[in-house]
């Protein structure tokens, strides 16, 4: 991986890298990729806090086929994923969304949504590893004080979990941020229209825009490096997965 990324750096002509740094297509790139990937990262969150605590302590009949189906969008290579959004939000609801004012397909929305997709299990198994790891008798113990169920969620599991929640967070949006397979899928390609970092490579380098796409990539490479680090430096969290 350090060989790669020092090929990225090697191969650059770094006299057009503030030139394009300043490329209005690219500040609408980061910017929306920036807004897109923490919406469907909080999406993912609030969707991962009561599946993985559900998952880690119940036990139900259809538990591992539920648990198998959350893994499958980890394991589906994303352009098949984007096919299965395709169909679900175009032809089988897409009418009665758009009655709704919600249209998905090849729309903004369409990116959140694809993101949400590809990033929500991770969060899923990550919070369910997290809620695993606390002993179950810290929270029996809360209960005999007189705590109701859900104070003793709040007041005992998540911040026990938190370490583990931080971190299934940073890879979630780590996983949003570098989606591209179910977004091109569901909502397109359009410059400048649902144009995340990923797309804008794509783009490029189809029209043989190699330096605007090899900037772009270093740009998302350094950015999740630098998140990624400093985000384990502050918490202490760590991630399995």
């Amino acid at each position: 991986m350090l060989m790669l990324i020092v090929g990225l750096f090697l191969f650059g002509e770094w006299a057009a890298f503030l030139e394009i740094l300043k490329n209005p297509e690219f500040h609408f790139a980061v910017t929306f990729t920036l807004w897109t990937s923490v919406l469907a990262t909080l999406l993912s969150a609030l969707t991962a806090v009561p599946c993985g605590y559900i998952l880690s302590r119940c036990n139900f009949p259809g538990k591992i086929i539920m648990d198998t189906l959350l893994d499958v969008p980890i394991v589906l290579p994303p352009l098949v994923s984007g096919v299965a959004l395709l169909i679900f939000f175009g032809p089988l609801f897409g009418e009665s969304l758009a009655r709704w004012g919600l249209d998905i397909v090849f729309s903004t929305r369409g990116v959140v949504v694809a993101q949400w997709f590809i990033a929500a299990p991770f969060a899923i198994k990550t919070f369910k590893q997290a809620f695993d790891s606390i002993d179950i008798r810290l929270e029996k113990v809360a209960r005999t004080l007189g705590y109701t169920p859900c104070r003793v969620f709040i007041k005992v599991t998540l911040p026990l979990a938190k370490h583990g929640l931080l971190g299934g967070i940073t890879m979630t949006w780590a996983r949003a941020l570098g989606e591209f397979g179910a977004t091109a899928m569901l909502a397109g390609v359009t410059r400048l229209k649902t144009e995340t970092l990923s797309v804008a490579i794509f783009l490029n380098m189809s029209i043989g825009d190699t330096q605007f796409a090899l900037v772009t990539a270093i740009i998302m490479l350094m950015t999740a490096l630098f998140l990624l680090i400093l985000f384990k430096f502050f918490t202490g969290a760590e991630v399995r997965l």
